[in-house]
C-alpha cells in the first residue's frame, strides 16, 4: 500500500496584496503578551463536535504557548449549535462589543455570519473548507480585507481511494450532507470527481437538520458511506454509523475525530494542530506583524491515517500490519 502520511499539502504561498486593504483591528488590539491591557478574542462555533471542538482547544493551547496566559487574554465564547438565527445573532453581538480585539469563527457558516457582519475588527476562520467559494476572501494568496484564516481541505480522492483499497467490490458509496452548508457541496463535487477513475458512482441525500441524518442514510442503497466534512452530519455521526453497521459497510470519514467515534479509517486532518496553527496566524496579527488583507489562508501541512479495529472487524474488513504501523491512532 502506498503511504501518504507524509504527503505534504504545502501552505498557500503569499501572492501580493490586493487593492482592498484591511482593518487592523480596535485600538487596542496591538496589546501583545507583555502588554499592560488584555486582549479579548470572540469565539463563534457553530456547533460543538470533537473536530471542532479540537480546533478551539489548539487555539487556546496556541495562544497560551505564545505568552497570552490567564491575566493576559479574554475568551467571548459562543456557539451557535447549528441555529441559523443564533449563528447572526452572535455575529452581531461580536460586531457590538468595542473591547473586542480580534474574533475567530469556526467552520463555514460561522465565518460568513462573521465576515459579513464585522468590519473594524480582524476576523480570523478555522475549519472552512473552501474560503474563496464561501466568498469569504478575494483569493487564498491575498484575501483582501479583515478575513483571513486557516482551511481544512481535505484530500477526497485519497480518502476515496483509500475506501476502494479496504472494501474492492464496492461500487455505490453514499454521502449524506447539509443543504445548507457551501463546504459539504464543495467535497461532494470534489467526491463525484475523484470517484470517476475509481470506477465508483456516488449516492447523495441532503439534509436540512442534524435531525435528518439517519433517515437520510437509510434512503441510499450503497456500498460505503463517504461522511465530509459537513458540520451538521459530522454531529449526528453515530446515527449514520447505526445505518452502516445494519447493512454492513464501512464508513469513510473526513476527520480523525470521526474514526474514534465510530467510522472504519481515514487520511484526516489534525484539527488541534489546525487550530495551533490559526493561533499563530492571530499573534501576528495582534502584533501588527502582519495584516489579514495580506496573510495568505493557510492549510495543514499534513494528514494522518486514523484506523478503527473494531469498527472495520464489524463490517469484515482486516487492516494489513502495514497500515497498522503506518497509522497515528488505531481505535
Amino acid at each position: 500500500m502506498k503511504s501518504f502520511t507524509a504527503m505534504k499539502f504545502a501552505a498557500i504561498a503569499a501572492a501580493g496584496a490586493l487593492a482592498l486593504t484591511a482593518c487592523g483591528g480596535s485600538g487596542d488590539s496591538g496589546a501583545a503578551a507583555g502588554g499592560d491591557e488584555a486582549v479579548k478574542i470572540g469565539i463563534s462555533q457553530f456547533v460543538s463536535h470533537p473536530s471542532l471542538d479540537a480546533v478551539v482547544t489548539g487555539f487556546k493551547a496556541g495562544m497560551e504557548s505564545a505568552g497570552y496566559t490567564e491575566g493576559k487574554i479574554e475568551y467571548d465564547m459562543n456557539n451557535a449549535e447549528t441555529d441559523q438565527a443564533t449563528n447572526t445573532s452572535i455575529a452581531g453581538k461580536l460586531a457590538a462589543d468595542s473591547d473586542i480585539d480580534l474574533v475567530l469563527a469556526v467552520a463555514t457558516p460561522s465565518a460568513q455570519a462573521a465576515a459579513q457582519a464585522i468590519t473594524n475588527v480582524p476576523v480570523l476562520f478555522s475549519a472552512v473548507t473552501d474560503p474563496v467559494d464561501a466568498k469569504l476572501v478575494a483569493s487564498n494568496e491575498a484575501p483582501g480585507a479583515n478575513v483571513t484564516g486557516t482551511s481544512d481541505m481535505n484530500p477526497v480522492d485519497e480518502q476515496l481511494k483509500l475506501l476502494k483499497e479496504l472494501a474492492p467490490d464496492a461500487k455505490k458509496v453514499g454521502i449524506v450532507y447539509s443543504s445548507g452548508e457551501a463546504n459539504s457541496a464543495v467535497q461532494v463535487k470534489m467526491a463525484e470527481e475523484a470517484a470517476k477513475s475509481l470506477g465508483l458512482s456516488i449516492e447523495k441525500a441532503a439534509v436540512s437538520a442534524s435531525s435528518e441524518v439517519q433517515q437520510a442514510a437509510s434512503s441510499l442503497d450503497v456500498d460505503a458511506y463517504y461522511v465530509p466534512t459537513d458540520n451538521a452530519v459530522v454531529s449526528a455521526l453515530e446515527g449514520l454509523l447505526q445505518v452502516a453497521e445494519k447493512n454492513n459497510v464501512p464508513v469513510i470519514s473526513a476527520d480523525g475525530e470521526s474514526v474514534k467515534r465510530g467510522a472504519t479509517a481515514t487520511y484526516g486532518i489534525n484539527y488541534e494542530k489546525l487550530g495551533e496553527q490559526t493561533a499563530a496566524m492571530a499573534v501576528k496579527i495582534l502584533k501588527d506583524e502582519a495584516k489579514p488583507a495580506t496573510l495568505p489562508v493557510e492549510t495543514i501541512s499534513e494528514v494522518d491515517l486514523y484506523l478503527n479495529e473494531k469498527a472495520a472487524k464489524k463490517v469484515g474488513i482486516e487492516f494489513t500490519d502495514e497500515m497498522k504501523k503506518e497509522a497515528v491512532k488505531v481505535y
